[in-house]
């Protein structure tokens, strides 16, 4: 019998599924966050809606736009998280929510937390480093919401086990 080299798995790539972890600093002014299934950031956003009734309405369709979907992650106003983790659930996603000191104790050093404005000047700093390390550098320059959502997605990839690209 021979041998193949074609046929040895143990040189194929590891295949590494579909599929998208969504995190959201939640608010009327939001960040959006997604990061593929090997870990790499895809994109960072901010939106903005004139109300809640106006966010709510818009979830079903943002959820669908990033399909599909296996992880939820939410920081901030419980009531606006609601409608996200009805339809992220509903997807068949699994959700997690976490407060701005977990994931900021996490990822920032004590210098870089000492207020929300140096947090948030360093998620901008990070977000944007994130950013051109995977060739995806923003049109506009981000907004702290967008680079709040980027860390707390880059947080959750440590604490559901997926990989870091």
């Amino acid at each position: 019998m021979s041998w193949d080299p074609l046929d040895d798995p143990s040189d194929d790539p590891p295949v590494v599924p579909p599929g998208y972890l969504v995190a959201i600093d939640l608010g009327l002014r939001m960040g959006i966050a997604c990061f593929d299934r090997a870990g790499e950031l895809q994109f960072a956003r901010a939106r903005r809606f004139p109300s809640r009734d106006r966010l709510r309405a818009a979830v079903p369709q943002l959820l669908a736009d990033l399909s599909p979907l296996h992880w939820l992650v939410v920081e901030g106003d419980a009531e606006l998280a609601k409608p996200w983790i009805r339809h992220a659930r509903l997807r068949g996603a699994q959700v997690l929510a976490v407060k701005p000191e977990t994931w900021r104790k996490a990822l920032l050093m004590p210098r870089e937390r000492r207020s929300g404005t140096a947090a948030k000047e360093t998620a901008l700093r990070h977000a944007t480093e994130m950013l051109a390390a995977c060739g995806r550098a923003p049109a506009v320059p981000l907004r702290h919401d967008a680079a709040e959502a980027a860390l707390i997605g880059l947080w959750a990839l440590t604490e559901i086990g997926w990989a870091r690209g």
